[in-house]
């Protein structure tokens, strides 16, 4: 058990990082309060007793998740793959948070026309070497991501170099041919005549809400951790849902039911056809169903967002507890 007793949570310290996970934290009805003004580098975390939160670097927040020294951390996929050995035996990603997406990426200069993909690549390092009696040379900060991604290819004629500065900028300025960078749009590569590899995206990384199986957890911190999925589980269970109300009166039973088959949508208060039937369904299925109820003679029909869908248990919850004891 930690000396607190308290569940740390490690956010951004700053930059748009650190405003998107406010605005998660709000979506929850939470709210981070620094405890030194704006500069300080602890807080809490409004709205769920026993928690402190730790302002890092999101580098910084990958580590102390792999040394256990929080229990909650909010960074970037790519950053975990990269700073934790085992990544998957000592953290798990609770929750994906539709921000900070990037891609890790493997680029070459577009004058290499004959280069799209990882085959063709490894076929011109083999001939580099031959040509010029050393290894081509990869300018990236992603050292584990790369060796592993090169490793799965059968690529064995590199050497990584270190990315002093702006990765992008190695080819042009001679001290790398090829590189392997994050990117978000891409533009910054095309700037420096650069292509990404049609099978080169190495890992589509996010924001992501993580758990450190590493940390010492205790009852106090499990009973806040408990508070704080049951909210996230709402929350991510209505990012993808909408809810219709329409009337139902001229709905019979037998039409009722071929719209759950159909569509997998849920009823969450029966499927009697009363005056108004409510339908929870996924977004991308919405005008499909209103078109259905409209032909079966639903005469009136709303569509409105979700903010929260509480479920009776938890199940991320009770499986994380399991693993904690094991």
């Amino acid at each position: 058990m930690s000396k607190t007793e308290k569940l740390i949570i490690a956010i951004p310290s700053k930059g748009r990082l650190q405003e998107n996970t406010q605005g998660f934290f709000e979506k929850l009805g939470l709210k981070i309060k620094r405890s030194q003004g704006a500069r300080g580098y602890s807080g809490e975390l409004i709205g769920i007793d026993n928690v402190e939160i730790a302002f890092l670097s999101a580098s910084e927040i990958a580590k102390a998740l792999d040394e256990g020294l929080v229990h909650l951390g909010i960074t970037g996929e790519d950053l975990l793959r990269e700073n934790i050995r085992n990544t998957n035996q000592k953290v798990e990603i609770l929750n994906p948070l539709g921000f900070g997406r990037a891609n890790v990426i493997v680029a070459v200069p577009q004058s290499w026309i004959d280069v799209n993909n990882m085959l063709d690549l490894d076929e011109v390092a083999n001939r580099f070497r031959d040509d010029h009696g050393r290894r081509l040379r990869i300018a990236t900060k992603y050292n584990s991501l790369t060796t592993e991604f090169f490793a799965s290819h059968g690529i064995e004629n590199y050497r990584l170099v270190a990315s002093a500065g702006a990765t992008e900028g190695a080819p042009a300025s001679g001290s790398a041919e090829l590189i392997v960078d994050i990117t978000s749009t891409g533009s910054t590569l095309a700037a420096n005549n650069l292509k990404i590899l049609s099978d080169g995206v190495i890992l589509r990384s996010e924001a992501n809400l993580t758990l450190a199986f590493t940390a010492n957890w205790g009852t106090n911190q499990l009973n806040a951790l408990e508070k704080l999925l049951n909210l996230t589980a709402a929350e991510q269970s209505a990012r993808q849902i909408q809810e219709i109300n329409c009337s139902a009166n001229n709905l019979s039973t037998d039409q009722i039911n071929m719209l759950v088959d159909t569509f997998n949508c849920q009823l969450p208060f029966g499927n009697k056809p009363t005056d108004k039937l409510t339908i929870l369904a996924d977004k991308t299925q919405i005008f499909e169903i209103v078109d259905y109820l409209k032909a079966a003679g639903s005469k009136f029909i709303t569509v409105s967002d979700l903010k929260y869908i509480f479920n009776h248990d938890n199940k991320k919850f009770g499986q994380i507890v399991k693993k904690l004891k094991n």
